[in-house]
C-alpha cells in the first residue's frame, strides 16, 4: 500500500505520535468525504515559543496559539497544507478540558485540516460548524487515541 502524503515533523520538542498509519488514514478519509484531493500535508509539532515566533512573523499576531495553518494549494480542490501545533497548547488545553492529550491533538489536527477544507471559523456561525464538523470526524476514528 503507498504510503499518503502525510507527514509529522517535530520542532524543538519530543513527543510521540501513536497509531501514526491509522491516523494518517483517518485525515485522509476526512479529506476524501469532503470531497477533495490530497497533494500533501505536514504537521509540525513544536512548542509555544517556536509558534509564537510564526504567529508574529507570519501573522502580525503577537499572541500563543494552539495552531497557524497554511494553505498552501495553487489548484482548487486540492489540499496542501503546513499545520504547526503547539504540543504546549495541546496539553493545556487537554488539562483545562479534561480529556486525553492524544484526544485533543486529534481536535487540533482535524481543525488544521477542517481549516484547508476551506472551513473558516472567525464569526460566530462559522465557529458553531467548525465545532460540528470537528465533532462529527472525531467520532469517525477507528484507532485508539
Amino acid at each position: 500500500m503507498k504510503r499518503l502524503p502525510i507527514n509529522f515533523y517535530k520542532e524543538d520538542i519530543s513527543y510521540k505520535i501513536s497509531d501514526i498509519n491509522n491516523l494518517r488514514s483517518w485525515i485522509n478519509q476526512t479529506i476524501v468525504t469532503e470531497k477533495k484531493e490530497l497533494q500533501e500535508l505536514n504537521f509540525i509539532l513544536c512548542s509555544d515559543e517556536y509558534l509564537l515566533k510564526i504567529n508574529q512573523e507570519y501573522l502580525n499576531h503577537d499572541t500563543y496559539t494552539d495552531i497557524i495553518t497554511f494553505d498552501n494549494s495553487e489548484d482548487e480542490g486540492m489540499i496542501y497544507g503546513d499545520v504547526f501545533i503547539s504540543i504546549e497548547r495541546v496539553k493545556e488545553n487537554a488539562r483545562i478540558f479534561g480529556v486525553k492529550t492524544a484526544d485533543e491533538l486529534h481536535r487540533v489536527i482535524i481543525h488544521g485540516t477542517l481549516h484547508l477544507l476551506g472551513y473558516p471559523d472567525k464569526k460566530k456561525q462559522e465557529k458553531a460548524l467548525m465545532t460540528e464538523k470537528e465533532n462529527f470526524y472525531l467520532s469517525k476514528r477507528v484507532f485508539s487515541s
